[in-house]
């Protein structure tokens, strides 16, 4: 047993390599340049299409004739930078066949050779991504070469930035007259519809009329109001037509969904890309990145950017037989608009919840104004609950047990001292308001969410706190038991602790993106909710320690206090005018956020 280990350590040291190394080679992608499944048609497989306007690279050789052998330097050079390419020489009278000749490499730390038709070094390729303005390789023309030449490359200034086959010079062996080659542009109207720039922005007119309209904020209109998020459709004969705007620094998008969750959706791309926008259909597979169409079906395709915002139309057929993955819009679908940032035409994920229509909508059926949220109802609820129990319950409730028990001691409340029955009611009510809220993302997400943060483990740390309060307070011993300290600052820690990581939870549940309020104003609201707290706990503390006293006997220094009865005495007075402000001041807090919730 003991030689033996070695060995299956070895094998499984060899295992984890060999899997590490296939896992590095599917992270790094076409970024290497092993690009040999673009070999024929020299087109990257980067879910977009070709530039087809004029290419700022060009293809030069150092001589016009060549001989069989002959060795000739190809420069590929341009006046802005580019992160990948593929260089081929083909026959000058046949552009669509295959490589011809091998190249050596002048530079193998920026250049690569590619096996292409089943020649080794037919093609050559980047490394990396690493930006180059130029790339000098050596063709070597072989024993059967054609009588012309022509070089071509394409050649990627960032992601979805890029130029298939652009046209390098034509050489000719020596003695041969030249061949007219044959074009290597690109047939866009087999790719696209036509583009053109929008002279206008859109406009909420006609909303409910003869076009359904989303949204957000309710009545906004995208003419005049570059924080409003639109989107319109039409039907117009046997097809539909789209308009989508909103605010965004790369993307806006919409997709049509069965449910409201996101994935296997129908989705519509309007990606900002150095002031062009390129408008893709695509496909959703869970939560995968946005399949783009290969043949689109979008046509009347327009666009603008101004003031940082976006704006697309397009029309779509109601029925894609050539695409059978877009959906057919006699049916009935929830709508999800969404927006983003976006790199070299690659879009991030989503940093705020989409917003999501609230019923499913026959896209072909009668205009409507649709209504919609960016938070579920169930998770509004959950944040209400949360914020009623912790801001005004929960923080009442322990108020009271720090510092109201010498207070009215000759007085019970149902067989008990009125501090205690306050304060057990509150903090029985924080437990009920925790404990149903506590349920409501889980019902919601039918699952743990990966995505939440900290959040969800603040928060079953809160409940798991909470539950254990009325368990410490059933053992409670006698008050002049010798154990009665351990309950004492067991009580105190377990239920200050629980408050505290509430406040925590509450700081980073706002900005959750299924609730999430607006950043900056909603923080300062809990961040003054929080310090009005310490505040008022830091009165009452100095009052309890002596250092704020009575500085008169008039009665009528508490002119809100004065029909309380001669027997109370100032202390309690004083405690009570400033519990009161408490209350207030923490409701206004807390109203403050409820109304930011039922806003979104």
């Amino acid at each position: 047993m003991i030689t033996s280990s070695p060995l299956k350590m070895s094998k499984l040291q060899t295992a984890l390599a060999i899997l590490g190394t296939l896992c590095l080679t599917a992270i790094s992608g076409y970024k290497n340049g092993k690009v040999e499944k673009a070999c024929e048609s020299m087109m990257p497989e980067h879910h977009g299409h070709p530039n087809t306007t004029v290419s700022p690279y060009t293809l030069t050789v150092n001589v016009s004739k060549f001989t069989l052998g002959d060795h000739i330097k190809v420069t590929l050079s341009g006046e802005k930078h580019f992160e990948g390419f593929l260089l081929q020489a083909r026959d000058a009278t046949n552009s669509t066949g295959p490589a011809v000749g091998s190249f050596t490499l002048v530079n193998p730390k920026i250049s690569q050779l590619l096996m292409c038709n089943s020649i080794e070094g037919s093609a050559v390729s980047h490394t990396s991504n690493a930006k180059q303005t130029e790339i000098q390789v050596i063709w070597i023309a072989p024993s059967n070469a054609p009588p012309t030449v022509q070089f071509l490359a394409s050649v990627v200034a960032h992601y979805k930035i890029f130029w298939v086959k652009l046209p390098g010079p034509i050489i000719s062996q020596s003695g041969v007259t030249s061949a007219p080659s044959q074009s290597t542009t690109t047939d866009m109207s087999t790719i696209s519809g036509t583009t053109c720039i929008l002279p206008q922005p859109f406009t909420s007119e006609g909303c409910g009329r003869w076009k359904s309209c989303l949204i957000d904020p309710a009545g906004c209109n995208p003419s005049v109001d570059t924080n409003c998020f639109f989107l319109s459709y039409s039907s117009v004969g046997q097809s539909v037509q789209f308009e989508l705007s909103g605010p965004a620094q790369g993307y806006i998008s919409f997709a049509l969904s069965k449910d409201k969750w996101m994935g296997d959706d129908d989705t519509y791309l309007c990606i900002n890309d150095g002031g062009l926008v390129s408008v893709d259909a695509a496909y959703t597979t869970g939560r995968k990145y946005p399949q783009v169409a290969s043949k689109s079906v979008l046509t009347d395709v327009g666009w603008r950017v101004s003031d940082g915002v976006i704006q697309c139309r397009f029309s779509r057929a109601i029925h894609t037989p050539q695409d059978p993955v877009r959906f057919s819009l006699n049916h009935s679908y929830y709508l999800f608009i969404a927006h983003g940032s976006s790199e070299y035409g690659m879009i991030h994920r989503h940093n705020r919840q989409p917003l999501i229509s609230t019923h499913s909508q026959v896209i072909t059926g009668p205009p409507e104004k649709l209504t919609g949220s960016r938070s579920p109802q169930l998770m509004k609820c959950h944040g209400v609950l949360m914020l009623i129990a912790w801001m005004l319950a929960g923080s009442t409730g322990t108020l009271m047990a720090s510092y109201f028990k010498p207070d009215w001691p000759e007085q019970t409340l149902f067989g008990q001292k009125i501090w205690f029955q306050v304060h057990r009611g509150l903090m029985s009510i924080t437990l009920l308001l925790t404990a149903v809220g506590f349920i409501f993302p889980f019902i919601y997400r039918q699952k743990w969410s990966t995505k939440a943060g900290a959040h969800p483990y603040l928060g079953c740390t809160v409940m798991i706190l909470t539950f254990c309060q009325p368990i410490i307070a059933a053992f409670r011993p006698a008050p002049d038991s010798a154990r009665r300290w351990i309950f004492n600052w067991l009580h105190w820690g377990v239920g200050n602790a629980a408050e505290f990581i509430a406040v925590a939870s509450m700081f980073v549940g706002i900005q959750q993106q299924s609730l999430l309020l607006p950043f900056s104003w909603t923080t300062g609201v809990l961040s003054g909710f929080v310090v009005w707290t310490i505040a008022i706990k830091l009165v009452l503390r100095l009052h309890k320690q002596g250092l704020i006293r009575k500085g008169s006997d008039n009665e009528d220094e508490f002119p809100v206090l004065s029909n309380f009865s001669g027997k109370e005495n100032w202390d309690t007075k004083f405690r009570v005018a400033v519990l009161a402000l408490f209350v207030l001041g923490n409701s206004a807090f807390c109203i403050s956020l409820l109304s930011s919730i039922g806003d979104i």
